[in-house]
């Protein structure tokens, strides 16, 4: 009888190495195979499909959609909503402390205390500040929650809109609407999830990555509908056909559609692909009509001053946007072209020409939504990326600017379960550092998420073994003050 010959230690490391060699091997692989793809989503997954269908959320929501009013370029919070009389008396001094405090700058570009450009009162019941730039929202003050403890991580603009859209202070990180449209998908399957309304004058800083949906697949990305004309181009057939030809043809892609997908599980791209044409079809019918603005009063066009040379195209955008939540899109995002509140020059001309484009719209979707009984469930959040400094800012020879500002800044919400009237949080004696009840960004979007119904540490997406989330790895707090 033939003995087992007895493996030594050598031999076995020596045989164990093609194992895990071809271990290895098997795994790098499976990368290239499937690095481009996400992980399935699991049972404990927020979401089980990669579609818009709708999905229950974590807890019963106020808000079933968002509009979202974002500023470029950073509005300056003490000259509209945050009046400081001590940053008043200094105007034209030195800053009383060491310049590095201001800390976005090299020092030789910090010049003199700049005290508030416009003449600021309290309005309402609730006595809310605000600018005389902004008569039109000062009427509406008692339906705001006014936020001035906001702060950020980066003076720059590139990584603070990266930071307030996607939670991250660099690209590919997927936004607050896309992780809204991945947790609850869209009442309206006609329309797209997550809509972005640009402005004709051109992209905002940053460009498309403002609306991307990062690593979540694509199906959740925003959509950009055109301002003017047609709201997507080549969205209408080539030539028509009878209803019940086109309901056969329509089946019979569905059907070789899932044949094609079930061959090749787990392909997001795909997924979402398949889900965009279909979305593409059903838009034939619907998207038109939705922003169709001739269905409208002539009372209505006049309220968001569409038709003014001022107001017509912010109007006409923000009258879209009541259109859409109307009908079921989740999240609108109304952006402005470039950064035109950058104001390092000329803030007081600056800010007012702004406000005179935008006020008079805002104050108008708060109205419309008001009485059509849409803000009960309609969040709108206005607000940018970070505020200004106390301090003027060298410009060639001149000082009539303000810098960025991370360490404070305003942002406002409205409708959708939080508080009318509200002033909360608060800033130092200059306006320039949040000192009580400071908002970070993180606390921000977990606040949205939780009015929305969802819980920000329940939303993840799982991704190379891990659980990404749009808060990150950090324990935000959701901001229970500000909620009716």
């Amino acid at each position: 009888m033939e003995s087992t010959p007895i493996t030594s230690r050598r031999d076995f490391f020596a045989r164990a190495s093609d194992g895990l060699l071809g271990a290895a091997l098997l795994q790098l692989l499976s990368d290239d195979l499937y690095a481009d793809q996400p992980e399935p989503a699991n049972t404990t997954d927020p979401a089980s499909t990669y579609d818009l269908r709708p999905k229950p959320a974590h807890h019963p929501a106020t808000a079933t959609s968002v509009i979202q009013l974002f500023m470029n370029g950073g509005p300056s919070q003490m000259d509209l909503f945050d009046p400081k009389p001590a940053l008043a008396k200094l105007d034209g001094k030195p800053y009383p402390g060491s310049v590095e405090e201001i800390g976005n700058t090299s020092v030789t570009d910090i010049g003199v205390m700049m005290g508030g450009q416009y003449p600021i009162k309290r309005h309402g019941e609730s006595g809310m500040w605000m600018a005389d730039t902004l008569p039109h929202t000062s009427r509406m003050v008692d339906d705001i929650c006014l936020i001035n403890s906001m702060w950020t991580d980066h003076p720059n603009h590139d990584n603070a809109l990266y930071k307030i859209h996607s939670g991250r202070l660099f690209m590919g990180h997927p936004t607050l609407g896309a992780w809204t449209a991945y947790g609850l998908g869209s009442e309206n399957q006609n329309l797209p999830a997550y809509v972005v309304l640009g402005d004709p004058l051109g992209l905002p800083k940053n460009g498309t990555r403002n609306w991307t949906s990062g690593f979540l697949p694509p199906v959740y990305q925003g959509t950009p509908f055109r301002p003017t004309g047609s709201p997507i181009l080549n969205l209408r057939k080539q030539y028509e056909e009878p209803s019940d030809v086109s309901a056969t043809a329509s089946e019979m892609l569905k059907q070789l559609d899932q044949i094609h997908r079930s061959k090749r599980p787990h392909q997001g791209t795909l997924d979402a692909r398949i889900e965009s044409y279909g979305l593409a079809a059903r838009m034939q019918l619907t998207a038109n009509e939705a922003l169709d603005l001739n269905r409208e009063s002539s009372e209505t066009l006049g309220l968001y001053g569409i038709g003014e040379p001022n107001t017509d195209s912010y109007g006409k955008r923000c009258l879209m946007a009541r259109r859409l939540v109307q009908r079921g899109v989740r999240f609108v995002q109304l952006f402005l072209e470039e950064q035109p509140w950058d104001s390092h020059v000329d803030l007081a001309s600056n800010h007012r020409a702004i406000c005179q484009r935008t006020d008079k719209p805002v104050a108008a979707l708060l109205q419309d939504l008001k009485r059509t009984g849409l803000l009960d469930t309609t969040l709108v959040v206005w607000g940018g990326e970070f505020g200004r400094t106390p301090t003027s800012q060298r410009s060639g020879d001149i000082y009539t600017g303000r810098d960025h500002n991370m360490q404070a800044f305003s942002s406002w919400m409205a409708g959708g379960g939080v508080k009318g009237g509200l002033s909360y949080g608060k800033t130092d004696e200059f306006g320039h550092r949040a000192i009580e009840n400071p908002v970070s960004v993180h606390d921000f979007h977990a606040t949205i998420l939780h009015l929305l119904g969802l819980h920000h540490q329940e939303l993840f997406f799982r991704r190379s073994g891990l659980e990404e989330r749009l808060t990150g790895v950090n324990i935000p707090k959701v901001v229970h003050d500000i909620l009716a």
